[in-house]
């Protein structure tokens, strides 16, 4: 034995614990002579933690259900940490379509003013849970959205691989085709997410919820209100109202717009792809090649995060406001059935109100005419404060889990090749 072999041996553990921690966890397995020198000196696989019945289902599992679960979880997270800036920027977008009800007049100024302003209003008189409605919906919602959206994305940039080489062009027509799945499959929940943080409840002074619109006077004319049941308690209370008063259709209030929003994720993914390979080597969802420093790894793609949605947001955002707009008017169907339901017996039924916003271009033009071209970026600044580390958190999520779920689907197929090789 030559003096290099002896070094290697004395270096080497000897105890079979070494073994068994190394590479999969498999059992003890001490390493062959036959060995190459290449294998020996590169480094052992990362341990994904998982436990071995989720190795074993990765193993056998596609890799759009592991993009389905990775989106789902960093979606998830993503909408229980930036919960209360999203109420605080619904606010703000939805106060300028309340104007023709005349809650605002000459003297008494906006409700709501920036994000500090805002959060201290509602802070004031609904306390957390003001800060945290709608949150049921976000749960509900964005474990769909980033499930679905994920998932296509991936699938069809498998798909139009097939028709073009260029791969700005793949991952383009891939997020418009992700969008409008997830848009269309989730646009009810976010309907009703965005009623329940667009209203407002006086906890903290002891009142009742009351309806946004104002209080008529006590005359023989005037119109009867929409007095407590019409404020939303719960999703799903919320969804029978909307149901009962409104029909289906309320549900996909907003849809146009939202699909406009396209544009959004068209311009926001493909910038990321970008980046995310610029900085790291890497496409989204791949992990980094074994020896590569983690460090700069995950800053490369806090920093592809932040960019795309900069960028994105600040290109699309006039959409958000006219989709707010539509998706928070409510439309009563009127009529003696419906007031006795209400709980307001014995009143004359009042012609059904005409709606104020009808269409994309329609909202535009009421919009620019009421409250000039400021009014599409209302709520920028804290949309931008809520949407980029709402973006950060989701893809920096969505990565670890994807770099853990393919960790434990190499080491799942180990698993499942030494049980093999028990067995014969």
């Amino acid at each position: 034995m030559s003096h290099d072999q002896q070094d290697s041996q004395a270096n080497r553990p000897s105890s079979p614990d070494y073994y068994a921690t190394s590479s999969y966890g498999l059992s003890p397995c001490p390493p062959s002579s036959t060995d190459t020198v290449a294998d020996r000196d590169s480094p052992p696989m990362r341990d994904s933690g998982l436990p071995i019945p989720l190795k074993r289902w990765a193993a056998g599992a596609r890799d759009s259900q592991l993009n389905a679960l990775a989106g789902a979880i960093g979606g998830f997270t993503s909408g229980i940490v930036t919960c209360p800036l999203d109420v605080i920027k619904t606010k703000l977008q939805a106060q300028g379509g309340y104007t023709s009800l005349d809650i605002r007049h000459a003297g008494h100024p906006k409700l709501y003013n920036g994000l500090v302003g805002t959060a201290r209003v509602i802070w004031a008189e609904e306390g957390i849970r003001g800060m945290y409605r709608g949150l049921g919906p976000i749960v509900l919602g964005y474990l769909p959205t980033w499930a679905v959206w994920f998932t296509v994305y991936n699938e069809s940039k498998k798909v139009l691989n097939d028709y073009s080489d260029n791969t700005h062009v793949i991952n383009f027509w891939s997020s418009i085709i992700a969008g409008a799945s997830s848009t269309i499959a989730t646009n009810p929940i976010w309907v009703i997410k965005t009623r329940l943080m667009s209203q407002s409840v006086n906890y903290s002074r002891g009142r009742q919820p009351s309806s946004l619109y104002p209080k008529t006077g006590n005359t023989p004319t005037a119109r009867p209100t929409l007095p407590a049941p019409w404020h939303y308690r719960s999703t799903i209370d919320a969804a029978r109202k909307m149901y009962t008063s409104e029909g289906m259709a309320s549900f996909y209030s907003g849809l146009t717009p939202a699909l406009l929003g396209l544009t959004h994720v068209a311009v926001q993914f493909p910038t990321y792809e970008f980046l995310k390979t610029t900085f790291t080597g890497q496409g989204m969802g791949e992990a980094p090649a074994p020896g590569d420093p983690q460090k700069s790894h995950w800053m490369g793609i806090l920093s592809a995060s932040i960019l795309s949605k900069i960028l994105a947001s600040s290109a699309t955002y006039p959409h958000e406001v006219i989709r707010t707009r539509l998706q928070t008017q409510r439309r009563p169907v009127a009529g003696e059935h419906f007031l006795q339901g209400m709980g307001i017996a014995g009143a004359e039924a009042p012609k059904p109100a005409r709606p104020k916003y009808k269409g994309i271009v329609t909202t535009f033009r009421t919009i620019l005419r009421e409250e000039g071209w400021r009014a599409f970026y209302a709520g920028l600044g804290t949309n931008m404060t809520r949407a980029v580390p709402a973006a950060t958190v989701t893809m920096l999520t969505y990565e670890f889990v994807m770099e853990r779920l393919n960790l434990a689907k190499e080491e799942g197929k180990a698993l499942m090749a030494g049980d093999e090789d028990a067995r014969l």
